[in-house]
């Protein structure tokens, strides 16, 4: 828990916020022509998507933010590497904890409305 934080190399710019509209751009154009091409076989509508999504993720990508969403992505596996991971035993006791945990609760749930169903027939009159 005593790592440092890192800074980000470089802040995005005016270019970068562009190249993030010209991806949007890409993905919405991809999607427009998916349904303009209604007429022709399906193979050229699900092309024109995939170029369009292909071309948005590859300016996606040279752009800071890009840059910035892939090393979270490395930083991410990085950190996963550190989780302990139970093993199967571990996780065998866990969940019969969890289910006898619920069961107790349940009684004690049902017990309780049995005890609050008899007091309320009796401050009410109702059922006998």
């Amino acid at each position: 828990m005593n790592e440092e934080v890192k800074i980000a190399g470089a802040a995005p710019t005016g270019g970068d916020t562009a190249k993030l509209v010209v991806s949007i751009a890409f993905v919405i154009g991809g999607i427009v022509a998916f349904y303009l091409l209604a007429a022709r076989p399906d193979w050229m509508r699900w092309l024109a998507m995939v170029a369009g999504v292909a071309l948005a993720a590859i300016v996606f990508f040279v752009s800071q933010y890009g840059r910035d969403a892939w090393q979270f992505a490395l930083d991410s596996r990085i950190e996963l590497r550190k989780i302990f991971w139970p093993n199967r035993q571990e996780t065998g006791m866990t969940t019969m904890i969890v289910f006898g945990f619920v069961l107790i609760m349940s009684l004690f749930f049902w017990v309780l409305d049995l005890i609050l169903a008899s007091v309320t027939r009796l401050f009410t009159g109702h059922g006998g």
